[in-house]
């Protein structure tokens, strides 16, 4: 009798163990909340002082313990305005903008250690991301109280040709590049937090780029007139734009934004047959 018992104890600790081993983890679906933040023409110094919200969906496809491929798409929001800089020609020239982002990207999922769910020695790993995505955006702000698009009102002489310069597309590429860590739950969910950098195709983001087309270009548009050049809201008599080809951004440096954010994910696993051996 006590053989018998030994027997069946022995048997439900070696079944335990073999499916721990036998758990394949397929892929997961989730959902993140974070913040946004956008770097370029408005925020030349990295400031992190104007996040604004960003979700974001994905799915992940893995290939082993370690590596995995995700497809995932974000909506967020950037903004930024001259009046946050410390520098005393910024605050001149007086812009702002905010926008709408929706972005999708397939990334490379690279974790540090073995990962798997519902096993207590690989519950956790940091990974890295790297990959490659494609966004829309529309840059726009506010004069006396009503939103503007920038795109349309060509305030860098897009509309007349001024320098040879034509409208720029509301779609640009980026790569995505970070890192981030995450948690095994339960068999069915894990827990992530994750801070990821976009460098983009783009240097309109901001509507900001080049140089002041002067007000000649906007004789037949007066919104655009104002909205190109807004340092005269602070000094009317010294006007940045009044002087076709002044600085008005800076064209050698592509704009950016990082997200960061906290994600729920759920397993999509099966379990392997056991191996005769």
């Amino acid at each position: 009798m006590k053989i018998n018992i030994l027997a069946f104890i022995l048997f439900i600790s070696v079944t335990a163990n073999a499916q721990d081993n036998e758990y394949v983890q397929k892929g997961e679906f989730g959902i993140t909340v974070g913040a946004a933040h956008y770097f370029g023409d408005l925020n030349t110094r990295i400031g992190l002082n104007r996040p604004k919200p960003a979700l974001g969906a994905f799915f992940r496809k893995q290939f082993g313990n370690y590596v995995g491929l995700r497809l995932s798409a974000h909506y967020l929001q950037v903004g930024y305005s001259d009046t946050y800089s410390k520098n005393e020609y910024q605050k001149l020239r007086n812009l702002s903008f905010n926008s709408n982002v929706w972005e999708v990207a397939l990334q490379g999922d690279f974790n540090f250690f073995k990962f798997v769910p519902n096993n207590r020695n690989y519950l956790f790993t940091p990974y890295i991301t790297l990959g490659v995505g494609a966004f829309t955006y529309d840059p726009y702000a506010y004069t006396d109280g009503e939103k503007q698009f920038l795109r349309p009102l060509g305030t860098e002489g897009q509309l007349v040709g001024y320098k040879g310069r034509k409208p720029y597309s509301t779609l640009a590429m980026c790569i995505p590049l970070g890192v981030g860590f995450k948690y095994n739950l339960n068999e069915k969910m894990n827990f992530s937090f994750e801070v990821t950098h976009r460098f983009t195709t783009t240097d309109y983001l901001d509507d900001v780029s080049t140089t002041y087309a002067g007000p000649g270009a906007f004789v037949s548009n007066p919104t655009a007139l104002l909205l190109q050049d807004r340092s005269v809201e602070i000094d009317p008599d010294n006007a940045l734009g009044k002087v076709a080809g002044r600085q008005r951004g800076w064209s050698k440096q592509r704009d950016q934004y990082i997200i960061a954010e906290i994600g729920l994910t759920y397993n999509l696993s099966t379990y392997r047959c056991p191996s005769a051996k």
